[in-house]
């Protein structure tokens, strides 16, 4: 496994701003008031075509929501200030931003730079060149959860960040196109597994994927790295995340004061993606693409032609 090489200082924590209020005529999930969710895992987790239609919806919100958030990436920019688009966007599409008060998280925007593994909350620090950011997208609409995430570079980034982030993003679509009816959740962890480590790069165990639909998280769970015991088998009109966390250096975790926000013990940079994703007779379907991209998991389709990622400020595109 690689060292990690220290490009920047260790990320601190900044001030944290009050909760942004949500218009009341948007609808909102159970835990939005009391910051606790009171559904559970649904008996089936199978979803009805009506269901995998509103799942699109809000998936290609997602997608929208995380575009705007990535538009406004540069050095100088707060996470506070994404924060303040994320939340208006998801208000724009009719939605309600779904980490908004979740188990009291108090923010609508997950952001997690450099050696923060997740659930990074933003704050009054900004963004400097050559900082890797993950933004996390979650919208709740029409009933139904859309979780997107991917990692961004600002600026001019190191070479070893870089490749983290393309092994991470290629880890993603390995770890979706090993998902079949009838297969295995094992089988998502060894491939992101054998893909992360034959690069050099380490697997986060402490945090992974999981079932997603009306509830925001519930079963199946996802691990990302290879679970023997992980025999949960996929029927179709399942619908999940996949979201490998890899890591140069040690994947193991740290849990910052606030209860929230993870990051790498030996403080090695991390990245993350995500997306929500829907079982099917002929393949796998991406929930969180827009309409006009590719699904490169369908039965009879190019697997190599996965979605673009996203533009990062008006000027310039991650590699």
């Amino acid at each position: 496994m690689r060292r990690p090489t220290h490009t920047s200082d260790p990320v601190l924590p900044g001030h944290v701003s009050p909760m942004r209020s949500v218009p009341i005529e948007i609808p909102r999930p159970d835990y939005a008031e009391r910051g606790v969710p009171i559904q559970t895992t649904p008996d089936d987790l199978r979803k009805d075509q009506a269901t995998v239609e509103r799942m699109r919806q809000a998936g290609s919100a997602a997608r929208r929501v995380l575009r705007r958030v990535a538009s406004h990436i540069a050095p100088d920019i707060t996470t506070e200030e994404l924060d303040q688009i994320c939340h208006e966007a998801c208000i724009e599409e009719g939605g309600y931003p779904s980490p908004l008060n979740y188990n009291g998280y108090p923010k609508s925007l997950c952001t997690s730079i450099n050696e923060i593994i997740c659930h990074g909350i933003p704050d009054s620090r900004a963004l400097k060149d050559g900082d890797i950011i993950n933004c996390d997208v979650t919208i709740f609409l029409d009933g139904v959860h859309g979780d997107h995430s991917e990692t961004f570079t600002v600026g001019d980034v190191d070479n070893q960040s870089r490749e983290l982030i393309r092994v991470t993003r290629e880890c993603l679509y390995l770890g979706i196109a090993a998902v079949r009816p009838g297969g295995m959740v094992r089988d998502i962890g060894m491939a992101i597994q054998n893909h992360a480590e034959s690069a050099g790069f380490g697997v986060v165990r402490e945090f992974i994927g999981h079932g997603v639909g009306e509830i925001f998280h519930h079963l199946p769970n996802i691990p990302h790295y290879y679970e023997p015991s992980a025999q949960f088998e996929f029927e179709p009109g399942m619908t999940f995340t996949i979201e490998p966390m890899i890591t140069i250096g040690s994947p193991s975790a740290n849990l910052w004061d606030d209860g929230w926000t993870a990051a790498t013990k030996d403080l090695g940079r991390t990245a993350q993606f995500e997306h929500t994703i829907l079982v099917e007779d002929n393949g796998v379907e991406i929930l969180t693409v827009e309409e006009n991209e590719s699904q490169p998991f369908i039965e009879g389709a190019n697997s190599s032609e996965w979605p673009q990622t996203l533009l990062v400020g008006p000027a310039s595109t991650n590699d």
